[in-house]
């Protein structure tokens, strides 16, 4: 009786706890919907910039989409399409004067970065203004900030300016302890995703397309920051290279800021650029989580009233086989978004967004057939985020036309598996011993509990084969190539946007509006709204899921913070299945 109560008791205030928090959500849903309706600009408001949060490529369109379970508190977060669309309505809305960029670093990908810069300078040419200030600028922050008619830096702070690096973690000799064998089939000489796992240094054709395309990245930076601080491209690459930014003070002196200010100084300067005289008035600052629910600028046409259509289909993550989430492209998923705009008259053309490293080969097969389908029907653009490679590329190749930044990370075409050999491990480690009984001769072909014969390997490595020259193939026949051409081009090679351009990989240099852009004008309508697949989940259902069934996940993210991404890099890389088109490696730019 004693345990019976027991277990009512704790019952009945898991219930209560559960009714606590259900209205708790609740509340905040309508507060926030409320917040919503009511978003006001006051006259002489300054649109108030902190890139301190993850930059996906859509934002969250419900109230409650962007709770954090692990510390049940709403966590900021503004997608790219806000970001750009908030960007050209403030260029229009009289109420904003300028905008005070208030950042240290941008936690988001190159291409996303180009992307917001080039939204900024065209913020610039409506004739208002942008400052920027920090403590410290990272390079990629201090990149983006470049495009300010002012930059100014706290008298201790700093710009850091040494140039790009990369590094790769090789897990040959942890193996080797464990004795775990990776098994790698692979087809292309540049097709370095597997070489963390046999190695324990980069090969040379990996060092090689490595430095090529982190120079092209560097040299984009260098030629930007030219256009906006008035410095050569030599003057900026000999200042990384000879340390000469020690301090504020240095870089002052070199150009790269105009003034050393405190924040109560920063405040001063704002207030005289808006005319505000009194000490006591505040400066109306509006940020953008807020500012993207603003009422649109008056000569935007209302878009509900616009029937025919333009999809955005997103394309974000790694490929795989079925459903997907928001961080991975299920195949069943993004194909059947895909034919739903293929079908649906009232769209006119499709812009298929892609950011994706790749992943199964199958998977992106089956996507690149929709985008074939679609594009008999319709035109289709691709438009190319940070990255679009290997699988990215696939499910790309077959589009009308293909839109990339300077410094998107694309191409990687080649394919690659790994099967996993054990056998030492359980046997030397453990003590167990495998024995097996089988019906034919390749009935346990694959198994991780013994090595692969010459034969199997063999076998393993014509499907291999297969898949890269099918993969060649198709991309030959979307890019107007002959197969020996995408092989000279391809063998896991990975490219900068720029270099992509160059040797047929990509059409045009530009971002999602432009994609938009060239999209209606090849189906050849003027007067369309933009709708989006596939569509958000219900905030209460994705975050019931994100606590129950990422639970583990969720933890991770919140105790590492920047480094979980690296776990998450190994474990993608260890539960690989089937043939990958994959990208050698995630590359992170600070």
């Amino acid at each position: 009786m004693k345990q019976f109560f027991k277990f009512m008791f704790a019952s009945a205030l898991g219930l209560v706890f559960g009714i606590f928090l259900l209205f708790a959500i609740l509340g905040g849903i309508g507060a926030s919907m409320g917040d919503k309706q009511s978003v006001t600009v006051k006259d002489k408001s300054v649109l108030h910039i902190k890139l301190n949060y993850e930059i996906k490529e859509r934002g969250v369109n419900s109230p409650f989409g962007n709770f954090d379970p692990a510390t049940f508190k709403s966590k900021p977060s503004v997608g790219l399409n806000d970001i750009l669309a908030s960007l050209k309505n403030a260029a229009k809305d009289d109420k904003i004067k300028g905008i005070y960029f208030d950042m240290q670093s941008v936690p988001a990908g190159m291409a996303t970065v180009e992307e917001i810069r080039n939204a900024l300078i065209e913020f610039k040419e409506s004739g208002k203004w942008i400052v920027s200030y920090s403590e410290i600028y990272s390079q990629k922050a201090y990149y983006l900030a470049s495009v300010s008619d002012e930059l100014w830096l706290n008298p201790q702070g700093m710009v850091e300016w040494k140039g790009l690096g990369s590094q790769m973690m090789f897990l040959k000799g942890m193996f080797e302890k464990l004795e775990v064998e990776p098994q790698i089939i692979r087809y292309g000489k540049f097709k370095s995703a597997v070489e963390p796992l046999i190695l324990d240094k980069m090969s040379e054709a990996n060092r090689m397309q490595t430095m090529t395309y982190m120079s092209d990245l560097w040299n984009k930076m260098l030629r930007g920051i030219s256009e906006g601080r008035g410095k050569t491209v030599g003057e900026l690459d000999g200042f990384a290279q000879n340390a000469t930014i020690q301090n504020g003070k240095d870089a002052l002196e070199n150009g790269l800021v105009d003034e050393l200010l405190y924040k109560d100084e920063v405040t001063a300067r704002l207030k005289a650029k808006l005319e505000i005289e009194k000490e006591d008035e505040k400066i109306n600052f509006i940020g953008l989580a807020k500012y993207k629910d603003a009422p649109k600028a008056k000569g935007d046409d209302e878009e509900v009233t616009k029937k025919e259509k333009i999809a955005v289909v997103y394309a974000v993550g790694s490929i795989e086989g079925g459903q997907g989430d928001d961080e991975t492209i299920g195949s069943e998923k993004i194909s059947a978004e895909i034919r739903k705009a293929r079908l649906d008259d009232k769209i006119k053309a499709i812009v298929l967004r892609v950011n994706s490293p790749g992943g199964s080969a199958l998977a992106s097969d089956v996507i690149w057939r929709e985008v074939v389908l679609a594009r008999e029907a319709k035109p289709v653009v691709v438009s190319m985020g940070d990255v679009a490679a290997s699988g990215g590329y696939y499910i790309a190749c077959a589009a009308d036309t293909i839109l990339a930044q300077p410094n998107t990370i694309t191409g990687s075409i080649g394919v690659f598996g790994v099967l996993w050999n054990a056998q030492k491990m359980i046997n030397n480690k453990l003590g167990i011993m495998i024995d097996t009984v089988k019906t034919n001769r390749f009935a346990d072909l694959g198994t991780p509990l013994r090595a692969l014969t010459p034969l199997e390997r063999d076998i393993i490595q014509n499907g291999v084969n297969e898949i890269y020259e099918d993969f060649i193939t198709k991309v030959g026949q979307g890019r107007g190539m002959t197969t020996a051409q995408v092989d000279s081009i391809g063998q896991g090679r990975v490219w900068s946007g720029e270099d992509a351009l160059e040797i047929g990989l990509v059409d045009l240099l530009g971002g999602i509006d432009d994609a938009v852009e060239i999209a209606a004008n090849m189906a050849k309508v003027e007067n369309y709204r933009v709708v989006e697949y596939p569509a958000q989940k219900d905030p209460i259902e994705q975050m019931i899921q994100e606590i129950s069934g990422q639970g583990e996940e969720v933890f991770l993210k919140h105790r590492l913070g920047a480094y979980y991404k690296y776990v998450k890099d190994v474990e993608e890389l260890m539960q690989m299945q089937g043939v990958q088109a994959r990208m050698p490696y995630q590359l992170y730019i600070d």
